[in-house]
């Protein structure tokens, strides 16, 4: 199998439970929620991706013949006098699309611990290091156990109750950055949408506020 990567670079994660941890970002090309183009976000069961996924001409993307090579190229991406454990994030799109067991074994191959970011429209394979899946509402959520869930809020169409209910280790809420047309952020709406995810995550303990820091740092 070959794979279709739009961008690999080396940055700090940015979100979530692993906030704040190096890591190598392998974003796959390509996702089932949405096609990634503008004029069929309407139309999409995602609406509010602020990722551009498409195509495989982004800075390290480009089509691997094997997942060998696909490894490697993420491994040219951690710093080499680095001691600290390799540790790449695969996202997208939705990178199980494309993740199998050839690649999960190149990439521990490569001493790297895998994490992926998974809509959880799909079952992730065995082998996987850390899961965090983000469901979308209208969509079918099959991976509902894992490392990590973080839901989009506010989401109409997701219950907390039922998330709640799925085997998670941690339960974030991440604002919703409340996205316009063409893609341009809403502050009134993103500030909204933060307020709920405080009040939310005050009334109910089950769950953390998650807040983009690569956005406010303005780090990649």
């Amino acid at each position: 199998m070959s794979y279709s990567v739009k961008e690999i670079f080396y940055t700090l994660q940015g979100e979530g439970a692993q906030a704040g941890r190096a890591a190598v970002f392998c974003r796959f090309a390509g996702c089932n929620l949405w096609s990634g183009r503008e004029a069929d976000r309407e139309n999409a069961t995602c609406k509010f991706c602020d990722t551009d996924f498409v195509g495989t001409d982004g800075t390290g993307g480009g089509k691997f013949e094997t997942a060998e090579q696909l490894a490697a190229a993420v491994a040219a991406h951690w710093p080499a006098a680095s001691s600290g454990r390799r540790f790449v994030v695969c996202t997208g799109g939705e990178p199980l699309l494309q993740i199998d067991a050839p690649l999960i074994d190149a990439l521990h191959a490569q001493g790297f611990e895998i994490a992926v970011e998974t809509n959880g429209t799909l079952a992730a394979p065995p082998g996987l290091d850390w899961i965090c899946v983000s469901p979308k509402a209208g969509a079918e959520w099959v991976q509902r156990s894992g490392h990590e869930l973080k839901l989009i809020w506010p989401q109409t169409g997701i219950s907390l109750d039922e998330a709640e209910a799925a085997e998670f280790q941690h339960r974030f809420l991440q604002p919703m950055d409340g996205r316009a047309q063409h893609g341009v952020i809403d502050l009134t709406a993103q500030r909204r949408n933060t307020q709920t995810c405080i009040e939310t995550c005050m009334a109910r303990p089950a769950w953390r506020l998650s807040l983009q820091t690569h956005k406010i740092t303005g780090i990649r």
